[in-house]
């Protein structure tokens, strides 16, 4: 009876790893995109503020804060806010794409997988996929990354943002800005 406890709780014990959730470590964690404007002058901004989880199949989740953008130009970060995102309607953007977890979990500390897999952007109530290079390293026993091995571009017209940029570029006073956007992304995940 009592190796049969002991056969059963060491069953618990090996499967709760497997089964534990991975959560976006924000800290380590990067979304960047670059604005082009006067057909030249290109320039690299960020978000502050993201969240997200892989689940146990695999699908990896980021949900970015689009009030936590960040130019390093307060009136163009509240400027974005209001007239390109609409962070009042539209306070969140999400990100989902899957990893598959059994090359993970055959990979050591330091091993890494390439793959191009469809990500999926939801944003402004449009959903848009692109195929996405992507590689994958797990970092430590508890810990991965998701990196964009290219950029990703992103066209305003996909999620019907023309309208919202050229009023950015009315009040900016600027001869354009470009409505293709390349974003770049690092995502780390620590297992729970």
């Amino acid at each position: 009876m009592i190796v049969r406890m002991v056969t059963i709780l060491l069953a618990f014990i090996v499967v709760l790893p497997a089964q534990a959730e991975w959560m976006l470590d924000g800290n380590n964690s990067s979304l960047k995109f670059v604005s082009t404007k006067k057909n030249s002058v290109s320039e690299v901004h960020h978000f502050s503020s993201m969240t997200g989880t892989i689940s146990d199949d695999g699908k990896a989740t980021v949900v970015i804060d689009l009030s936590s953008v960040e130019t390093n130009i307060p009136i163009r970060n509240e400027r974005m806010q209001t007239m390109l995102f609409n962070v009042a309607e539209f306070a969140k953007a999400t990100i989902t794409t899957v990893v598959d977890m059994s090359q993970l979990n055959n990979r050591q500390i330091g091993g890494v997988y390439s793959v191009v897999n469809d990500l999926t952007l939801v944003l402004h109530g449009v959903q848009k996929t692109y195929a996405a290079k992507l590689t994958v390293m797990r970092l430590t026993e508890n810990k991965i990354a998701i990196v964009s091995t290219d950029p990703v571009i992103v066209q305003a017209s996909d999620f019907g943002l023309e309208a919202s940029i050229e009023k950015l570029r009315e009040v900016a006073g600027l001869p354009s800005i470009a409505t293709s956007v390349p974003i770049t992304f690092i995502m780390v995940y620590n297992q729970k």
